[in-house]
């Protein structure tokens, strides 16, 4: 009886932690390379965070007309501000694999992506 006891026990173990020992954990090289990758990103977003200002504007101008003269240098010092804070928390916190698994804190990644024009999705067009 304690045989069968001690080997159902043995296998409830084995079924409850069976998944999670089969999951293959990520190489030690690759882990240094995202921290060093949102280091990184991290340091380029504090440096750049100033040319969030003009991108904004022009950004902003392009999209709105004339009233984007006035919108946009608004966006821009509060992007500024905002890619800044955002540099520096992922320079400090660039060992917690946070947010995702490294991924960026905000979209774009990066102060030089993200100047296209938008596409208008709501116009149809009839041949």
């Amino acid at each position: 009886m304690k045989k069968v006891l001690l080997l159902s026990a043995f296998f409830c173990v084995f079924a409850i932690l069976g998944p999670s020992l089969a999951s293959a954990e990520q190489q030690p090289e690759m882990i240094a390379e995202k921290m060093a990758i949102k280091f990184v990103r991290g340091i380029t977003n504090t440096v750049t965070s100033v040319v969030e200002f003009p991108k904004q504007t022009i950004i902003t101008t392009r999209d709105m007309g004339p009233v984007g003269i006035v919108i946009g240098p608004i966006k821009g010092i509060g992007m500024t501000l905002y890619r800044g804070v955002i540099g520096a928390v992922e320079t400090v916190f660039c060992m917690v694999p946070q947010p995702g698994y490294y991924d960026p804190m905000m979209d774009p990644e990066y102060v030089w992506q993200g100047w296209a024009p938008k596409r208008d999705t709501t116009k149809v067009v009839v041949e």
